[in-house]
């Protein structure tokens, strides 16, 4: 479910302009410009630091000015993420290899986080995020919903994107999941894919991309796509270190890549 990449990463600039809605299980709102009612939504899946990592906050508020719709955060880990924010140090780049001492700082920092990996299993936080959707659906009678997911929040995208909860999904280097579950996926889906990925190997990646390509001209079809970006490193599309000049291309690569597929994806 994790590895020293997990915790690596870098903090964006700025402030959240959104806030957190009580009255929405605790979920970051980041309503759409102007006053008319939003008729689609994207949902923005966190990776393992939540809500208390100021980034995806400022990327929802980002997302919701470029597409002219609301964004959600949902706190799919009930308050408790897997890793504190200040656990995070600077990220790798594609190239550089794990140490020893990157595996041990991780398994100390871990240990004492198993508790909130057990509370925070996916089966559980499936279950959140069908509640959460349910009363969006309910109170805001969206007709279209995306999401987009990192590291954690990547796997949930898979998972989701097999039920008929969403109508589109983008994965984005993603954790854990099997062939199966992306078997499963019945929605047009986006992979944003780093250049090296523990989680994600070429070879599960091919295997992925075979899944589709095999649809073709089928009945179960979906639109997909996929899309490396070099010089990148697992969690580097939701905690990039800004001052690597290829780290912030892709960033801004894989961001506008998000914004694109929900444009053709979402229209209603």
């Amino acid at each position: 479910m994790a590895c020293p990449n997990c915790i690596t990463g870098d903090i964006l600039a700025g402030e959240p302009t959104g806030g957190i809605q009580a009255d929405f299980q605790g979920a970051y709102f980041a309503p759409g410009p102007g006053e008319e009612t939003s008729k689609r939504t994207v949902l923005l899946f966190t990776d393992a630091f939540g809500l208390p990592l100021k980034n995806c906050k400022i990327m929802a508020d980002e997302l919701a000015k470029r597409l002219e719709c609301d964004v959600w955060v949902p706190d799919y880990f009930d308050g408790k993420p897997l890793f504190p924010h200040e656990a995070m140090t600077l990220p790798d780049r594609a190239g550089v290899k794990l140490s020893m001492w990157d595996w041990i700082k991780f398994i100390l920092i871990g240990l004492p986080r198993i508790p909130a990996f057990i509370s925070n299993r996916p089966s559980v936080v499936d279950k959140r995020l069908e509640s959460f959707i349910g009363l969006i659906k309910e109170k805001k009678k969206y007709e279209k919903i995306g999401t987009v997911g990192y590291c954690y929040g990547g796997a949930t995208c898979v998972r989701i994107g097999g039920t008929d909860l969403v109508n589109s999904v983008i994965v984005a280097h993603p954790g854990r999941f099997s062939l199966d579950q992306v078997k499963a996926i019945k929605v047009p889906v986006a992979w944003i894919c780093a250049e090296e990925d523990l989680f994600f190997p070429d070879t599960l990646r091919q295997q992925s991309e075979a899944v589709f390509a095999e649809r073709k001209g089928k009945e179960n079809f979906v639109e997909y796509e996929f899309k490396e970006y070099k010089g990148t490193a697992h969690g580097f599309a939701s905690r990039p270190n800004l001052a690597l000049p290829e780290i912030k291309e892709a960033y801004e690569g894989a961001f506008k890549q998000t914004v694109e597929w929900f444009q053709k994806t979402l229209v209603v």
